[in-house]
């Protein structure tokens, strides 16, 4: 057995890592697409952090059976809910990237540019 960190410490540090990234990303890119990766980053990111909040290292299915008993299963099963709030945070960070694909196409179309430089005298 090999003494490491822990791979929820691992998941922990590679998530907030991709967040990390995608936020600087969004702050120093001036295109638009550059800008929508480093959001899909972030939500990549937060979506792995979530599954290390419910993750126990040599844990098991929440199933209570002859594997699992009563009085082990606080100790040793997985928590089911943060994998099931990632599903559905995976398909709306899908559809949220989808919509703002469709704007840079229609941004585009308009200006011929991707760079935000281009559409400063677009205000409220």
């Amino acid at each position: 057995m090999t003494t490491g960190f822990p791979v929820s410490t691992i998941l922990l540090a590679t998530g907030f890592g991709l967040a990390l990234i995608g936020l600087w990303g969004m702050l120093t890119h001036r295109n638009i697409l550059r800008i929508i990766i480093g959001f899909t980053l972030i939500d990549t990111g937060l979506n792995i952090v979530m599954v290390a909040t419910g993750y126990v290292t040599g844990g098991t299915a929440p199933i209570i059976d002859r594997a699992l008993g009563k009085a082990d299963a606080a100790q040793r099963a997985i928590d089911p809910i943060p994998s099931a709030l990632v599903v559905t945070a995976i398909v709306i960070g899908l559809s949220v990237t989808a919509v703002m694909l469709a704007y840079a196409i229609r941004l585009y179309a308009a200006k011929k540019t991707l760079s935000i430089d281009a559409f400063t005298e677009s205000k409220w």
